[in-house]
Parts: C-alpha cells; sequence; structure tokens
C-alpha cells in the first residue's frame, strides 16, 4: 500500500466514523473494489488520460451516482481527478485496516486443498475468535496444492499444517540423515 493510498483511505475513514456509516461504506468499497478487478477496461476508461479530467469525473459520476454513498461517489471522483485511481484498492486496504482496528476485527486467511465444510469454517472460526478474543474477518483460498490441511495468515504471521508442509519437513529430515 502506497503512502498515497493509506492517506486517503484513512480519510475516508475518519470522515465515515464521524458520520458513522463506516461499515456501510466498507461494504460499498469492498463491491467497487470487485467490479474494478471484473472490469478493468472501465478503469482504464476513468484513467485514460488523454480524456480531460472534466471527462472522466463526469463518467464517474454518471455511472455510479446512485448507486453508491455520495461520500464514495466524491472520494471516486477525487481519485479521477487527480489521476489515481489505481490507488483504489489501496485506498479500500487503507480503510479496511482502520475499520477492523476501531471495531476489533481480524483479518485471516486460509488456504486448503478443497472447499471447507460449514462445520469446519464455523469451528475455524470460532477457535480463531477465542485466540485473539476478535471478531474474525475469514477469507478462503482453495489451492490442491496444500494436498491436505490448512494454511493460515493471520496479523501478519503464517501458520503451515499443509500436508505438503509435512511431506517437505519429513523430506528435509531424511536428506540430513542421508
Amino acid at each position: 500500500m502506497t503512502a498515497f493510498a493509506k492517506e486517503y483511505g484513512e480519510a475516508l475513514y475518519g470522515l465515515c466514523a464521524e458520520e458513522n456509516i463506516s461499515a456501510e461504506v466498507l461494504e460499498q468499497l469492498h463491491t467497487l473494489k470487485g467490479c474494478f478487478h471484473d472490469q478493468p477496461d472501465f478503469v482504464r476508461l476513468l484513467s485514460n488520460m488523454s480524456m480531460s479530467r472534466e471527462e472522466r469525473v463526469a463518467i464517474c459520476d454518471k455511472t455510479l451516482r446512485g448507486q453508491v454513498h455520495p461520500y464514495v461517489l466524491n472520494f471516486l471522483k477525487i481519485l479521477c481527478e487527480r489521476g489515481a485511481l489505481c490507488e483504489f484498492a489501496g485506498c479500500e486496504a487503507a480503510f479496511r485496516a482502520r475499520y477492523n482496528k476501531d471495531h476489533n476485527v481480524v483479518a485471516a486467511s486460509v488456504t486448503t486443498a478443497e472447499p471447507m465444510r460449514e462445520s469446519q469454517r464455523t469451528a475455524l472460526v470460532a477457535k480463531l475468535r477465542a485466540m485473539t478474543g476478535a471478531e474474525i474477518e475469514l477469507t478462503e483460498h482453495v489451492d490442491a496444492a496444500v494436498m491436505g490441511g490448512i494454511v493460515l495468515e493471520m496479523n501478519g504471521r503464517r501458520y503451515d499444517n499443509s500436508v505438503r508442509q509435512r511431506l517437505e519437513s519429513i523430506r528435509r529430515e531424511m536428506a540430513g540423515q542421508v
């Protein structure tokens, strides 16, 4: 995340927190992040410096007015004006980080070989909640290379309890004994 994204994302959060709309805006930012990822041509259009600033802002306004909170729309228009729409994902991450800190939410990412069953997900979230004393925002990924078990990333740490990691450990031990 760049200094620009951190500054702008935190500024938007501060404004939204004062108005008690941070949860609503966070949800909209998350949705827009997904839309921008799925529609890169739209982002390129709004970032096209061969168009005037006014044209880019007008397209943004016409497309999103009434679809998002006015603060979100104005924020996007500022990014378009500054030619900084490419910073949006970082701004969303900075907003989310401040929201999570203020609301005692810990983001955790889990990777498994196949999708977790609801009972597994519930048990994992309960265990993480008990460990941290915080609400857990769980993001799930599936990667067949894990083979089994889980890889968990939380609070800047990685916990690898995958079959792949165990096999690698055994391989290293055997190679050291030969």
